[in-house]
Formats: C-alpha cells, structure tokens, sequence
C-alpha cells in the first residue's frame, strides 16, 4: 500500500474546512479524501467534514496491522511446525550415528574413548604428537591394544620422530609390532586425533584440550580426517620390530628441521619443545648447533640465513651431540588416550 502524499494546497484546505464549522461541499483536494481527512457525511454524500489526523491514522492502518497479526500467526505456526521436525532430524541424525558431539570433563572423555575403543572391530588409527609417552600411560594403554591385536583389529599409529630416542616408547612399540600393529614416525606438527572403524572418530575439543573433547560421527567429516591421517601416514617412516640394542637412531637431521621450521615461523623454545615432544635443552642444542654451522649472532640473524639458504630442503644439518627425549615431556591432554 503507498501512502498519498498531504500536498500543501490539501493541508492548507483542511484548516480552511475546520475554521469554516467543519463541514464542506467544495470540491477538496483527492489527497485528503484518501488520508482520510475528510470523509463524506452519510446523510448527505454532497458535504465532507473533516476528520481528526488520530482517527484517521487509525483508519489507515486498521488493515495494515490486521495484515501484520495475520503474518506474526503464520510466523509462529511456521516455527511451532518446523521446531516438532527438528526434534525429529536431530533424532534421527543422533541415531544414524552423524552428529558431532562434544564432551566436558576428563572422566567423560576417558568413558566414552574406552567405549569406542573395546568396540573397534576393523581398525584403529591413532595420531599421538608430542613425543614419547610417560611409562604409566604406556603400561595402561599395552594390555588394551594387544588386545585389540588379538581380536584382528588392524592398529595404526603415527608418531613424531622423537619418539625414537624414548626408551619406553620403543619398548612399546616393539610389543604391538610384534603382535601385528603398525608405528611410523613424522617430522612434521600434527594434532592427536583417534579414528575407530572410520564410523566414529576422537579430536581434542575447542578450548580445554584436557577437559574437552570431540565425538564425530559424520562420515563426510570422518572420510576428511581419515585422508589427512593417510596422506601423513605415506609420508611417515616405519618403525619395525628391533631389540632394545638395535632400536634406531633418532632421526636426528629430520628433528633439526622440525626444530628450525618452527623456529622460523616465530615459535618460541618452550613452545617448540612442547609441539615437538623433547626438553627445551634440547631444542636450544639444535638451534645453536646451527647457529654454529651458519655464523650467526642472533636468533633473527639465524632465521633469515636458514630462509636464504634454503637449508631446510636441501642441506645436511649435521648431528646433535646429545639428543634427549626426557620421559615428562609428555603432553598434558594425553592421559586419556590410546597410546
């Protein structure tokens, strides 16, 4: 509906009409009949009298806010009807096993990781970063996956390369490759992640990685971290079955990089230690075993020499005269966790 517009000869007119007694059979301007100002008196359909601007306002939009209650009852029948089939689809995806929950709190977590892990029939992919784990965590988690090896299901799991220079980890590693699981190793930052049976999936949650935690169910999502673990999995190096005086090295060079390419990006000592999984003394050898090869004099001055000479894709980096990988550098999210 458009409005008509009070022209100044309606407006004008209308005063005329109310000093003259209220009451008109001149012919008036159209604007104040359509506003509603004027209105024909029914006993004489010749004569106009005038109209207060309240009544008339009232008048002019009496249909507009029938029109307005009218949508406001479609409005809310729309979402009283579209509220019954959500409950619905919400059910419906829970029970379909396509939802993604989150859990608060570290006996929940612990509960419902057991759970999907005593349930795994097929496989069991697990991504553990920050280096070797802590002897009591192992020793809880070697009974539970020989297990699982036991039962058939096939165990894959992605280390940093740290971990190799942890003397219980190794020793882990050397009982489930024996009962058939599968370990590699990764220079590269990656965050814990647990796939079972690529039906239901585990990732730390957004805020609290020890008090929260993610629950994924939907296969899209699943297939998405699923190629992610592969792509990182064929990237990785094995690590076979070897008694404790055949364990191999640590991959010294790869660590180096690691150390440097975080280095670069900003990362302070104490935040590549924790990323990487070893001590601080250890990350500060290899910066400044570096340091030593390059000349330099400062932490920036080493950055901007490794970017210019793109020591980290194509140059031996030497070795350390003493990696150490010490047994509590272990990440604080990861006591809930297969190993």
């Amino acid at each position: 509906m458009k409005l008509p517009e009070l022209c100044e000869v309606g407006l004008e007119r209308y005063r005329d009409v109310l000093e003259a007694g209220g009451v008109t059979t001149d012919r008036v301007p159209d604007c104040l009949v359509d506003l509603g100002l004027l209105r024909f008196l029914p006993d004489n359909p010749d004569a106009l009298t005038p109209v207060p601007p309240d009544l008339a306002a009232a008048s002019l939009s009496r249909p507009i806010k029938r029109a307005i209650t009218e949508y406001q009852d479609t409005l809310m029948a729309i979402r009283t009807t579209m509220a019954r089939a959500e409950t619905v689809y919400a059910e419906a995806q829970q029970d379909g096993g396509t939802s993604v929950q989150v859990l608060s709190g570290e006996s929940v977590i612990a509960a419902a990781l057991e759970e999907a892990v005593q349930s795994c029939r097929e496989e069991l992919l697990t991504a553990q970063p920050n280096g070797g784990r802590s002897p009591e965590l192992l020793a809880e988690a070697l009974p539970r996956d020989l297990a699982l090896a036991a039962r058939g299901v096939k165990q894959r799991t992605l280390y940093q390369h740290t971990v190799r220079g942890h003397g219980p980890t190794l020793s882990y590693i050397e009982r489930v490759v024996s009962a058939g699981a599968e370990v590699r190793t990764i220079d590269e930052v990656f965050e814990r992640l647990i796939v079972c049976d690529s039906r239901t999936a585990f990732m730390p949650g957004p805020r609290d990685r020890r008090q929260s935690a993610l629950v994924i169910r939907h296969p899209s999502i699943i297939e998405y971290l699923v190629k992610g673990f592969e792509q990182a999995w064929s990237r990785a190096a094995p690590v076979g079955e070897a008694p404790s005086r055949l364990r191999p090295p640590p991959l010294t060079n790869e660590t180096r990089r690691a150390v440097l390419r975080l280095m670069v990006e900003g990362y302070t000592d104490e935040a590549i230690a924790g990323r990487l999984g070893i001590s601080r003394r250890t990350v500060g050898t290899h910066v400044q075993k570096t340091s030593e090869v390059l000349g330099s004099r400062s932490r920036a001055q080493l950055a901007y020499l490794i970017a210019q000479t793109d020591l980290l894709d194509h140059s031996d980096l030497g070795v350390v005269g003493e990696t150490e990988v010490e047994d509590d550098d272990v990440s604080i999210d990861d006591s809930r966790e297969p190993a």
